[in-house]
């Protein structure tokens, strides 16, 4: 039995982040950059108006009181005008005409005169304008061949936004990684519409593992759920070979009853056993090995939240690094409810967290922590993380802490637990 760190870094070394592909920027969102983006254009691409008012030359005076000549409107959209030596009524988004650099807003002005077209022909300012007020810069916002999006960076809507901005039609991500999931048990029953059989489950452990592989921009080729026999499991494990599997995830079977076939089985399918038994609660008869194609396999016991820590603390690292995404922050919190873990055991236990008035995150562990329960889990906001050697941990103690699901922000408890702490 090898410890969380040893196991993370034996499967590590058989992790390389997957080759760039061209995806349309209409399916990105979700996706991981391979590269980075550079900005093809000024943003804003030209100087125009923050609102509805009148260009002036920065030049002439701009005191209260003053009359201006208004020799021409443009609007947003319109062929920018030429040179101009006069004001000039513009709306907002318009480009400012040559030789005009300031804007004053419409209701900081007094139409003096109209011409024969309804347009206004002379203003008087009612208020001191400052050079250059009211005016959006080329470039202010992203200057040309400025990076704007780094490698490894998911992208979100607002990175969609920007590229959109930008004119960037396409960008090159990662592959996705092609992940087969295999859940062994003849309790289980996977369909969910369907009354729940004497002696049977309902399978949540494949549901949870397509969602989770999702969340991290994964692709699920197949969810089976086979029976307690060899065979079965390696019918299932060859399919998701054929496949073209990356990783497969399978769940249960991996410890070390009698019908727990898992690490005799992938090693007749000729596996390298990489690690069988790792120090740690929930989970510690995770098995992780490597078939000669190359694809990797995590052997997850089938207790809930067993598989919910192999996938967050296993399946994680490895999906991150093979979209070339590195290494997680590490976060921290003040632990509120004292523990006293296992000596020699790296613990992950459930837990919500609050913000004090001073800002600094607390960590209060849900209880029960026994693996077979699930709704402790759908109700914290993070994991706390206690290493082998935490030992006695009272309330005070400054943790690590994880977010609950893959590539989710660290979810805060309601206010109502925020005032508890203030």
């Amino acid at each position: 039995m090898i410890n969380y760190s040893q196991a993370l870094e034996r499967l590590s070394e058989h992790v390389r982040p997957f080759r760039g592909e061209m995806c349309v920027l209409a399916e990105a969102c979700g996706r991981v950059l391979a590269g980075g983006v550079n900005s093809p254009i000024d943003l804003p691409s030209f100087d125009h108006a923050a609102m509805d008012g009148y260009a002036l030359r920065s030049s002439d005076s701009l005191a209260p009181g003053s009359e201006h000549v208004v020799g021409g409107s443009q609007a947003a959209g319109d062929v920018a005008a030429g040179v101009m030596s006069v004001a000039c009524e513009i709306m907002t988004g318009a480009q400012l005409p040559e030789g005009l650099d300031t804007v004053v807003p419409v209701e900081c002005t007094q139409l003096l005169a109209q011409g024969g077209d309804g347009k206004p022909a002379r203003i008087r300012l009612q208020e001191t304008v400052m050079p250059g007020a009211n005016v959006r810069r080329a470039g202010s916002d992203v200057a040309a061949g400025a990076r704007v999006l780094g490698a490894g960076l998911r992208i979100e809507p607002s990175h969609v936004m920007l590229l959109a901005a930008l004119g960037v039609p396409r960008v090159e991500v990662a592959r996705q990684p092609r992940v087969a999931i295999v859940c062994t048990g003849k309790e289980l029953q996977p369909d969910l519409g369907q009354p729940l059989a004497q002696e049977r489950i309902y399978n949540s452990n494949g549901p949870y593992l397509c969602a989770a592989v999702a969340a991290m921009g994964g692709l699920v080729l197949s969810c089976d759920t086979v029976d307690d026999t060899a065979d079965s499991y390696a019918e299932a494990v060859q399919r998701a070979r054929e496949a073209g599997a990356d990783l497969i995830m399978s769940t249960g079977a991996v410890s070390m009853g009698r019908y727990d076939f898992v690490p005799d089985t992938l090693q007749r399918l000729g596996a390298e056993l990489l690690f069988h038994k790792v120090a740690m609660r929930p989970g510690k008869p995770l098995l992780a090995a490597r078939l000669d194609d190359g694809a990797l396999v995590l052997a997850l016991p089938g207790t809930p939240m067993a598989v919910a820590v192999g996938f967050r603390f296993f399946a994680v690292p490895v999906l991150r690094a093979m979209l070339g995404m590195g290494r997680e922050m590490t976060w921290h919190a003040n632990l509120e409810t004292p523990q006293q873990p296992r000596p020699g055991l790296r613990h992950f236990l459930r837990a919500t967290l609050a913000l004090d008035a001073e800002g600094r995150l607390h960590a209060t562990v849900a209880g029960p922590q026994q693996p077979f329960r699930i709704q402790p889990f759908a109700d914290a906001g993070a994991w706390v993380i206690l290493p082998e050697d935490a030992g006695e941990c009272p309330a005070g103690t400054k943790v690590e802490i994880a977010s609950l699901h893959p590539g989710q922000k660290l979810a805060l408890a309601s206010t109502a637990l925020l005032g508890a702490l203030a």
